[in-house]
C-alpha cells in the first residue's frame, strides 16, 4: 500500500500535484484550513484539473489540521509567508519519520519550516511548471515544466520519487538543491518586481533593458558572495531568455498585486538584500528596487512584508 500524500495549501500548485497524483491511482489527501473550508470543498465534489481545455474531477479527500491520521508525506504548497504556520498546525500529526516536500518561492520559509519540525526531513524543491486557479478547487495547466528536489543534508533521493514518476510529474534529483533555489530566487528578482513596477506582461521588460541587466550584473555579485558561483553563471542571457519566453505571461507577484493579495516580497527581494547586508555588500539598484516596491505596495493599501 503507497503512503498517502497528504496536500497542505490549494493553491495552483497544490491542486496540480495533488490531481495529478489522483489521477495515478495514488492515495491523496487534501488539508483545507478550517472546518468552513472544509464544507466549501466537499461541496465542489473535489479537485478539478483542466488541461488543454478539457476539466477534470477527482474526488480527493479532504480534511482540517486537527485529523486524526498520522502524516508520513506532507506536500507543503501553500505560499512562502504561510508555511511555517501552516506546518506548524499539523505538526502534531507528524509520524516520526515524516516527509516534508517544500515547494515554496525564494529562499527563508525552507529554514523556518526545517527548525520548526526539526524531526521530520525537509526537501527543497524548485519548479518551472505554470498554472493558476480560475475557481475555487480548480485549476489550470498553463505551462509544462519541470521540478527539482534535492536536500541539502541528506543527499540520498527517496524512493518515492516512483510515486511522481506514475503521475507524470517530470522531475529531477539535485544534488545542489540550494544552487536551483538561489538561481531560481535571481531570476525572479530580476524579473517579477519590475512586471509589477512597470504594470506588464514579462515580455514588456525587453523596453528596459539597462534596468534589467544592471540588476543582474548586482544580483550575479550576490550570488558569487554567497559561494553560488554556478547560480550567478550567465545569469542575465537565462533572465531575457525567460523574459522572451514567457512575453505573453504575468508574472506571479504581478498576479498576486492584480488580485489584491499579498506577495512574497520578503523571500525574494527581501531575503536577498538581507542577506547582502549580512555580507556587507553595497547593491544600491537592488535596494532602491526593494524601497519603491515597498512604497508602490503601500500605496496600493498591500502588505509589504
Amino acid at each position: 500500500m503507497s503512503t498517502t500524500w497528504h496536500v497542505l495549501g490549494a493553491g495552483s500548485l497544490g491542486t496540480l500535484w495533488a490531481t495529478r497524483l489522483a489521477r495515478a491511482s495514488l492515495p491523496v489527501r487534501l488539508i483545507v484550513r478550517d472546518a468552513e473550508r472544509l464544507l466549501s470543498y466537499q461541496a465542489a465534489g473535489g479537485l478539478t484539473l483542466v488541461e488543454q481545455g478539457e476539466a477534470n474531477t477527482y474526488d480527493v479527500p479532504g480534511e482540517t489540521p486537527d485529523a486524526d491520521e498520522p502524516i508520513r508525506r506532507l506536500l507543503v504548497a501553500c505560499k512562502a509567508y504561510d508555511a511555517e504556520n501552516a506546518v506548524a498546525g499539523v505538526a502534531h500529526r507528524l509520524a516520526p519519520d515524516a516527509e516534508l516536500i517544500l515547494l515554496q518561492n525564494g529562499l527563508g520559509s525552507q529554514e523556518a519550516v526545517a527548525n520548526r519540525v526539526p524531526q521530520a526531513r525537509c526537501i527543497c524543491a524548485s519548479s518551472t511548471e505554470g498554472a493558476f486557479r480560475d475557481g475555487d478547487w480548480r485549476v489550470v495547466f498553463a505551462g509544462h515544466g519541470y521540478t527539482w528536489l534535492g536536500d541539502a543534508g541528506h543527499p540520498v533521493p527517496p524512493f518515492w520519487l516512483d510515486d511522481l514518476e506514475a503521475a507524470n510529474i517530470p522531475h529531477e534529483w539535485s544534488a545542489d538543491i540550494l544552487t536551483r533555489l538561489w538561481r531560481k530566487l535571481a531570476l525572479n528578482c530580476a524579473i517579477n518586481p519590475l512586471t509589477v513596477l512597470h504594470d506588464c506582461r514579462n515580455g514588456g521588460l525587453q523596453q528596459h533593458h539597462c534596468e534589467v541587466a544592471t540588476l543582474c550584473s548586482e544580483l550575479a555579485e550576490l550570488l558569487e558572495r554567497c559561494g553560488q558561483p554556478a547560480a550567478a553563471d550567465n545569469l542575465q542571457p537565462e533572465v531575457e531568455r525567460v523574459i522572451h519566453a514567457t512575453a505573453a505571461n504575468y508574472s506571479s507577484m504581478y498576479q498576486d498585486v492584480a488580485n489584491q493579495r499579498r506577495t512574497e516580497i520578503s523571500y525574494l527581494l527581501g531575503h536577498a538584500c538581507k542577506v547582502a547586508e549580512r555580507h556587507r555588500l553595497n547593491l544600491p539598484h537592488l535596494k532602491q528596487l526593494q524601497q519603491r516596491l515597498i512604497a508602490h505596495l503601500q500605496r496600493l493599501g498591500l502588505p509589504s512584508d
